[in-house]
Order: structure tokens, then sequence, then C-alpha cells
């Protein structure tokens, strides 16, 4: 639905654009029952000089600079400091992300304040930006405060725009335009046409946060960006933790913790640098959906900040010869759940098309198998795959789920959740697996959960059945044999380049270093997807027509 009313705002020409009433524009802001936002002037009314504000994100600092980072033990440290939304009047914490349509753009960016002037122009040509999109804005409140008798955040008006007519595959340019401001201009290249041969490119993280290790993590992926073109960013779930750090959160009067928005803000502002100039298309994790863990935002903050296909907690999208599908796993995916339903219909789908998307990956946030022993493989409750108290329990991930990837021939699995690294072997379950990446007949699972938040290292092995708190590696006592690498000692990031039909290559960056630390191509028969879909009755005929004649 949001898609489709940006795209009703979409205009093709600059001389064409639209300028919106006043009246019109309130109407497009959603305002919290009760509640009156105050508007910042526009250029040249009559108001106060605001005073300049300046936010800086120090990427080139080092390990040391940052605040009580700990290598040794994985910890990342403080926060840095918050972004005060209030005072930012330019147009910031800009993203992109797709939206199924090779010829399609959704961005989306933040002011203090929204005019009757907001919308991004763009193009193929740098100096002739020459199609415009005007934005919808909305606002939101946060944590009303009874005793204080206002909210405890107002969130700057984020605006969300769609670009469209976009030529699949080459580079185009944009500048937005809101509150009074304008941004630089930026570059992007638009996803492949669908089932084009073109090579597709993109970076892996998850669990991330605002820390001074997610800054240098990102900063590794500046410096990449730098060197290579990316078409986008995969994010694994658990994104800014704006619910909780250690505590560290504002507390209610009955000493209740609950989310800080402007962590929101801070993460949003420092992936800029790599959401603004690729896809950057996120699933939602624990820390974003969990009653418990994300302090009643619920997925609602992470809706009101992501403009995701479909119903943007699970989806599917096509870049070029690769079909992303992204599925929620705090969420049931039994053969009777709605998930579990559109999950099987997209992958019967997409094998019904594999000579066009030869590559099919889902991502999603915790893994289904995982070597460390912070959270072991999924075992239901007790390996925190529900929600706390009174969800049901979340089914169909250790049954239904495997099943269905690997009857549906699912390349590669992207996960986060577990702050480490592991990269399996090709598996269709813990008893059977390939030792080589050479024409593999299973999916991969890839967790690259390491990208910020600290890490897991140690692990008191022995505190349930021996009340023993000592702490042992995290892989103590755990060495299964689809496990074909891991690490838990370092930060870092992931990246694919889907080469062509039947090979990838996949590369580990460990944060600070210049160099991958991993390359492993891997590859694949077409006859393993050529084979996926049923064959049809003229198919059946036309070999049987053939074996007539061969006997003949």
């Amino acid at each position: 639905m949001r898609l489709a009313l940006l795209l009703l705002l979409v205009t093709v020409n600059c001389e064409l654009d639209i300028k919106l009433p006043a009246d019109i524009l309130s109407d497009l802001v959603e305002r919290p029952e009760g509640n009156s936002f105050s508007y910042n002037l526009a250029e040249g009314e009559e108001g106060e000089e605001e005073e300049p504000y300046e936010y800086e994100i120090n990427y080139d600092w080092k390990i040391d600079q940052f605040q009580e980072i700990n290598s040794t033990l994985g910890k990342c440290g403080k926060e840095i400091p918050q972004l005060d939304v209030s005072k930012m009047k330019a147009p910031h914490q800009i993203r992109l992300s797709y939206t199924g349509k090779a010829t399609e753009m959704a961005i989306t960016w933040t002011t203090n304040g929204v005019t009757e002037h907001e919308q991004v122009n763009y193009g193929p040509v740098e100096t002739d930006l020459n199609y415009t999109s005007t934005s919808i804005s909305h606002q939101y409140k946060w944590r009303y405060d009874q005793e204080a008798g206002d909210w405890y955040y107002t969130s700057g008006f984020i605006h969300e725009a769609l670009m469209i007519n976009l030529i699949p595959g080459m580079i185009h340019y944009y500048q937005i335009e809101s509150n009074g401001m304008k941004s630089d201009i930026i570059k992007f290249v638009a996803a492949p046409a669908e089932g084009s041969n073109t090579p597709v490119s993109f970076l892996h993280v998850g669990d991330v946060g605002t820390f001074g290790t997610s800054v240098m993590v990102t900063n590794d992926m500046m410096k990449r960006m730098k060197e290579k073109q990316f078409h986008g960013m995969i994010h694994c779930g658990d994104i800014s933790y704006a619910n909780k750090y250690d505590g560290e959160r504002p507390e209610d009067k009955n000493n209740k913790t609950f989310a800080e928005q402007k962590v929101w803000d801070t993460w949003g502002q420092m992936v800029e640098p790599v959401g603004s100039k690729m896809a950057y298309m996120a699933v939602p994790g624990n820390h974003e959906l969990d009653i418990w863990d994300s302090t009643n935002e619920n997925g609602t903050i992470y809706a009101k900040r992501f403009i995701m296909p479909g119903n943007e907690r699970y989806f599917s999208f096509s870049v070029g010869m690769v079909h992303f599908v992204a599925v929620s796993t705090d969420e049931s995916i039994d053969a009777e759940s709605t998930q579990g339903q559109w999950f099987k219909n997209v992958l019967t789908e997409v094998n019904k098309n594999r000579d066009k998307w030869p590559w099919l990956v889902v991502f999603q946030h915790r893994p289904i198998y995982n070597s460390n022993n912070k959270h072991k493989n999924w075992e239901g409750r007790e390996g925190g795959t529900s929600s706390r108290y009174d969800n049901p329990e979340i089914i169909g991930w250790i049954d239904n789920y495997p099943t269905l990837i690997v009857e549906h021939n699912v390349d590669l699995v992207l996960n986060g959740h577990v702050h480490h690294y592991e990269r399996t072997w090709p598996m269709k379950n813990v008893s059977v697996w390939d030792e080589s990446y050479e024409n593999v007949r299973y999916p991969v699972h890839i967790t690259c959960g390491h990208s910020g938040k600290g890490l897991y290292m140690l692990y008191a092995y022995y505190k349930k059945e021996k009340n023993d708190s000592t702490l042992y590696d995290s892989y103590h006592k755990s060495d299964p044999g689809w496990s074909a690498s891991r690490d838990n000692k370092h930060w870092g990031h992931c990246e694919l380049d889907f080469i062509d039909s039947t090979t990838v290559e996949h590369r580990m960056y460990q944060m600070g270093e210049e160099d991958h630390v991993e390359k492993i191509k891997i590859t694949r028969s077409k006859d393993r997807w050529s084979a996926a879909a049923p064959l049809s009755i003229s198919s059946t005929l036309i070999l049987l027509t053939l074996s007539i004649l061969m006997w003949e």
C-alpha cells in the first residue's frame, strides 16, 4: 500500500513538478491522537534563526579511540554519541531499498521539519536530473510521560518516495530537496533486469548496533565500496539495538526500561554512507520483533523506518539472476501458518523459473544450524526461538522449514543472531552434508552475526549442569563436521559475488583488515535446478515421443 501511494506521487519531468498545498500535505502526515506536531518554517519565512548543529561520526577512528572496546573479551564497548534529530534540518538518514521491480528504487530520509516542497530529483545523467518524485511524510511519538505531560521522544519527519522508470543495471543519480535544503548528488546502480546474466554483488551483515565496532565495520564496507560496485546490502536482523543494551536505557516510574529511539536515528545516520548508495535490504530480528526483548516496540518502529516489499517482515525480490527471499524467524513457518504457506508458494514459483533465477537465496535472523554454545541449534524455547511468556511457541523451523529449503533447491541461507561468523558445508541436515563446494546439492548456511555487537567468545558451559560459572571458549566441546569454518574472535562483514549462473564467490573480511581472510567459490550444476520444477504434461509427452522414436 505504501509503495502504491508513493507511485501516485511520482512525476516525470521537473517542469511538471507537483506542489502540494499545506492542507493536503498535512493529511499525509501521521498524527498521534490528541497531539499535534510543530512544523519548521520553510526557507524565506520569518522565524528565529536556528543555531547550527553538527553531528559527526568518526569512521576513521581506531579501536582504542572508542570507549571500552575489549577485543580480548569480545566486548563492543559503549554506543557512540546519539544524534539529536530535532536539530538536523538537512536531509539525513538517507537509505535506498528495492521494491521487486528493476525499474524502481524506494528511498527514505529524515528531516526535523516538513514543507510544501518535499521531493527527490533523479535520472541517469548527473547534470540532468529530469525525473521528480514527491514524498509522503510521517512522524511518530514514543512513550508518553503522564507526570511530565509530554512524550519522551518525537521522531523527525520520515519521508518516503519512489523512483521509477530506472534503466535496469545502469548508474543513476539523485538529489533530495527537503525542508528547504538539498542533499548532495548521490550515485547508485539500478538492479539488473530479471534473468539477465549481469554479475550481482551484495554486502552481508547482522547484529550491528551503534557501537565503536559497528562504526569500524561500516568503515570497512565504505572502503570496499570505493574498490567495487555493490548492488545492495543484506542485513539479517538485530539492526540498531534501540531496545536495550546492558540496561543502559531510560526507565519509567516502575524502573522498567524502554527503547531509546535516538539510537534508531544514530544508526540511520551511521549507515547512510552505505545505504544511500545501494539498496539496504533488512529483515527484522528478535530485537525488533520479540515482545520481551523489544520493550514493546513489537516491530512497529521497524515498520515506520523501513520500506521493504510485501508485509516488510517476510518478502521476496529479484536482482538480475538472483531471487532473494526474506523470512521472519520470530514467527511460525509450519505448513498451516501464513508465513509457511507463503514461503512454500514463493519457492515453488521461483523453481518454475530457475533458468531466469538460477540463484535462490534465503535470508533471516536466527540460523537453524549453529555450533556456538551460546545459542546452539534450534531447540524451541530453550534456544530462544519464541517470544517470552504470552506468545505461543513459534513452530515449523525444525521440521517444515529445513525440508522446504532442501526440496526447493535453495542455494544459500544467510543469517545473523549468533555473534560470530560461521560457514557450513552444503547441508541436507545435521547428519547429511557434502564436504565440497563444487556442484553443491544442498544449501550452504552463512552466519554473519559479527558486525558490531559484542562477540560470543566465552560461555559458562557447565553453569546449568554443575552451577559452575567458569567461562570456556564458546566452541568448547562443539565441533560438528558440517561446520566448515567459524570465528568467534573478530568482528567483520561478508560479501557475495554472483559471477554467473553456476558460480558464486563468498568472502569474509575481519574488522580493520584490508584483505579478505576467506574467499570461497561455490559452484552448482544447472542439472540441479533444471530438475527442480516438476515436468509438465507437454514435456512428459515430448520425452515419451522421443523414447518411442529411439526404440524404433
